[in-house]
């Protein structure tokens, strides 16, 4: 990721983590998600099974803040930002979020909060998560 034409964060294998915070989310959701991140279990075991996380790879996380992520398209062709939380708290929340991560033990690299960035992506597969805050909190379905 670059800023302004110098890397201010980069990671080999791990995660690309693009996160919205909106206005109900609270330090504990944003703890939940980080958990949840940390211990996904996405990366192939020696027998071609998504059965490993950051930590049994050695990987790490590189963290964007993306308000966009609320935009509202459901009215007009002009996206609506009023889900996402105001700058203050989201970089609140994100820096928590960045924090819950390293005390896991894995690396986490941030970009600048509310700068044009630059983020390039090397996809090694065909997965791609939505970790919602809202659905971590719903029972799962028997």
């Amino acid at each position: 990721m670059t800023v302004e034409g110098e890397v201010r964060g980069q990671v080999d294998r791990g995660f690309l983590v693009l996160l919205g915070v909106t206005h109900e989310d609270t330090a504990g959701t944003c703890d939940a998600v980080a958990r949840k991140v940390v211990n996904l279990r996405v990366f192939e075991d020696d027998d071609g099974k998504m059965n490993r996380s950051l930590a049994d790879v050695d990987g790490a996380v590189l963290c964007i803040s993306q308000f966009t992520l609320y935009g509202d398209v459901r009215r007009g062709n002009r996206p609506s930002f009023t889900g996402a939380a105001l700058p203050a708290e989201a970089d609140e929340l994100y820096q928590r979020f960045c924090n819950v991560i390293r005390d896991a033990g894995i690396a986490c690299e941030k970009g600048v909060f509310g700068a044009h960035m630059e983020v390039a992506l090397v996809n090694d597969g065909p997965v791609t998560i939505l970790v919602d805050s809202d659905e971590l909190k719903k029972p799962r379905d028997a």
